[in-house]
């Protein structure tokens, strides 16, 4: 379903905080395209310049620097606001285990400031990326949203915090709210370099580089990988709904199969071996299991095709070969 498809009228005044990281630009991109305006917050510090240079000319794109863990900095970004999609955030597991000071900051007290600025502001709903990671110890598959366990790292803790909050000032003040639990997204845009660089983009630029992806533990951990535009579908249906039924809670936001990481592997070996044959001949290696890393996850999307009318369009293969033609075409 493109976002063309969806009922965003009348056009809206929406701020993507986090515009300028993987997810927040695509949503920032596909927003302005279906005629709304957009106001994207950011700090940079995981964002980049370069993923929003070429709407910086839009009419109806408003580029704010600034820091959510600064009050006045929210404050001014929700200004006339209809919508929020909070998407600032520190992600990753591993960095929250190295640094869970500042994860906490930014994921816990910047997350409060954003829902202080929304509600003082009056916005309409104030959607949010909450995650899988909130599932921790839970052995359950597949993930339903009612069922978590206890977290397994700082990340988990933070992001599970969010939909509590969220969930008072919904009781609270009145705030509407919806949770979007993403479980593993991957598409164009995500930066395969750095220390806490995804899974995905990571392979992908060590196969073009003629290097061994390194698989941490034995390969048989499995992820409900989720292509971007599924993602940008939710939170436009986010948005839209209407129903009383379907606000104030969290949804899973993923296809609803899992792939372990050595088939992962094999499928960018075929698919980015169509541009270069070599590729195909490389070996992975394997290391150490990551701490806090869950070993399987798989989402139940019942709840978000119920209540938000929910239809995927990409499964792993047919968003890996978008994802694949992407990071060619750009980073080669």
């Amino acid at each position: 379903m493109e976002i063309s498809s969806l009922n965003l009228n009348p056009k809206y005044k929406i701020l993507v905080t986090g515009g300028a990281g993987f997810i927040g630009s695509n949503l920032c991109e596909a927003l302005l395209k279906n005629g709304n305006s957009v106001t994207c917050l950011d700090n940079f510090a995981t964002g980049r310049k370069q993923n929003i240079h070429h709407l910086l000319d839009n009419k109806n794109f408003t580029l704010l620097e600034g820091d959510i863990r600064e009050l006045g900095d929210c404050n001014k970004a929700c200004v006339g606001v209809d919508y929020v999609l909070h998407q600032a955030a520190l992600g990753s597991v591993p960095r929250s285990i190295n640094d869970p000071i500042t994860s906490n900051s930014v994921n816990v007290s910047g997350f409060l400031n954003m829902l202080v600025a929304s509600k003082d502001a009056n916005v309409k709903r104030f959607v949010y990326a909450a995650s899988s990671s909130t599932y921790g110890d839970s052995e359950s598959l597949p993930k339903v949203e009612d069922k978590i366990g206890k977290p397994l790292s700082p990340y988990a803790i933070t992001k599970y915090v969010n939909e509590l909050y969220a969930d008072i000032f919904s009781k609270t003040y009145g705030l509407e709210t919806i949770g979007l639990r993403y479980f593993n997204v991957f598409g164009r845009k995500q930066d395969p370099n750095g220390a806490y660089a995804a899974v995905i983009p990571k392979f992908v630029m060590q196969l073009m580089n003629y290097e061994a992806p390194v698989i941490n533990g034995d390969g048989s951990f499995s992820r409900d990988f989720t292509y971007i535009d599924n993602v940008i579908q939710m939170n436009v249906l986010a948005i839209c709904n209407s129903s009383k039924n379907a606000i104030n809670t969290v949804y899973n936001v993923a296809y609803g199969e899992r792939t372990d990481l050595k088939e992962l592997v094999s499928l960018l070996k075929q698919y980015l071996s169509t541009f270069d044959p070599k590729i195909n001949t490389i070996v992975p290696t394997f290391g150490p299991s990551r701490q806090g890393d869950v070993p399987h996850s798989l989402a139940s999307v019942e709840k978000a095709k119920k209540l938000l009318g929910y239809n995927p369009r990409y499964d792993l293969k047919s968003g890996l070969k978008e994802a694949v033609s992407w990071y060619w075409e750009n980073l080669k």
